[in-house]
């Protein structure tokens, strides 16, 4: 597995750790609303991430939609989750750009993924 590839499929086990850990806290505080919505959007794109870096993307798709992917994932996810638990933002529109950014993201799989010359290996037989 190539290094970006191994630091995408990281980067998805992370997102994925943290998603669940907010649905467990989600489960188990008072007052958390926001963390469900901040564990489904981690969730969610953390298997988006994992499937762009262990189905064979090529390199330019992996790097600009798993970076949109990661970074709004977590930009939108941890501003719901410090405004739950901390009562603070992470800074000011930080969920509106984390939301923006997961929206680029798809927006950039659909733009690139019809010019990609390979999506993944052939089926085996």
């Amino acid at each position: 597995m190539q290094q970006l590839n191994r630091m995408f499929a990281t980067a998805a086990g992370l997102m994925g750790a943290a998603g669940v850990a907010l649905a467990a806290a989600g489960a188990h505080a008072a007052g958390a609303d926001l963390l469900n919505p901040a564990s489904n959007m981690l969730l969610f794109h953390a298997t988006a991430v994992l499937a762009l870096a262990l189905g064979g993307a090529p390199r330019l798709l992996l790097a600009i939609s798993g970076s949109l992917l990661a970074l709004g994932g977590v930009v939108f996810s941890g501003d719901l989750a410090l405004r739950a638990l901390a009562g603070v933002k992470l800074f000011a529109m930080a969920a509106p750009l984390g939301g923006m950014l997961l929206i680029a993201g798809w927006l950039s799989i659909a733009v690139i993924a019809p010019f990609a010359r390979s999506l993944g290996s052939p089926p085996r037989s």
